[in-house]
This record gives C-alpha cells, structure tokens and sequence, in this order.
C-alpha cells in the first residue's frame, strides 16, 4: 500500500483534511446527538441563524429538502457513511447512489452535441468536480456543526448567546 507523505496531511486545503473535516464534524454531531427522535418536528432554521448557514456571502441561501432537523440529520449522517464504506455498501444495498448514477451517465455514448471526444478535458473535468467537491464538503461540515450547536442549545439546554 502507498504510504502518502506527512505534507499531504498537514496541507489544510487538501481534499483529505476537508473530508476529515466533514467527517469529524459529522462523528461529533452523532457522539453529542444521543436521543435523534428529540429532533423531530424540530425546524431546520432557528429565526435568526438563517442568515448564518451560508459561510459565503456570494452565494444565495440554499434550500433545504429536509423538513426538519432529524431528516437533515439523517441526511448528514447517510453522507458520512457514504464517504466511509464507498459503493459498495450501497450495491449490497440494492440502492444506487448519486456517484453510480453519474459514472453510468458518462459511460453513455454522447450524440448531438455532446462531448467532442471522450477523455478531451479529463484535467478541467477533475478540477471543475474537485471544486464542486470541496464546496459541498464544506458547507456540510457546516451544517453538521450548526445541527450539533442547535441541539445542545435546543434539546441539551445550553443557554442562548444574544448578541
């Protein structure tokens, strides 16, 4: 097995310290989450954190699919797993996930405006999806640290910062 150098583990804008990231932030949010029913019928969006949510000024609020915090939690918590145990688990599953779906996509022959040549821009290809990667990863990091504070606040009755 490849052993990677100490460097790729300390650059903190490497692809693995944003998925560590993720990861860990995720991890923290189902260590501190004990009772994950307490979450249901539990709004998303606390009336002043909308704002909040979104770390980057230039980008419009996204909209939530999940009602509320449990489903985004179980959100969060199925896109962890994802990232840990791969395809695999999902092809035992049965299921397909959004990455099978997409390999299977450029698999199909293109026709009528589709790719000029298979393999063209593999290298602007991977860096348009290594940054679409980085911001989604990212913003779930965030996410996952705001359903985590909003629990402790909500249901652990940790006292509200007014400011």
């Amino acid at each position: 097995m490849m052993q990677l150098s100490n460097d790729t583990h300390c650059n903190k804008h490497s692809l693995l310290n944003v998925m560590n990231r993720f990861i860990a932030a995720a991890n923290n949010m189902d260590e501190t989450i004990m009772v994950p029913s307490l979450l249901r019928d539990v709004p998303l969006e606390d009336q002043g954190s909308q704002a909040s949510v979104s770390h980057n000024n230039n980008e419009p609020p996204f909209p939530s699919k999940q009602r509320d915090m449990y489903e985004h939690y179980l959100l969060l918590k199925s896109l962890k797993n994802d990232m840990e145990w791969g395809l695999l688990k999902r092809e035992m599953s049965g299921g397909a996930s959004f990455l099978e779906m997409a390999v299977k996509q450029e698999e199909l022959p293109q026709v009528n405006g589709g790719v000029a040549e298979e393999g063209s821009d593999l290298e602007g290809q991977f860096h348009y999806h290594l940054h679409g990667l980085f911001a989604v990863l990212s913003k779930l990091t965030v996410q996952a640290d705001h359903l985590t504070n909003r629990y402790k606040r909500e249901i652990g009755g940790e006292p509200r910062c007014f400011s």
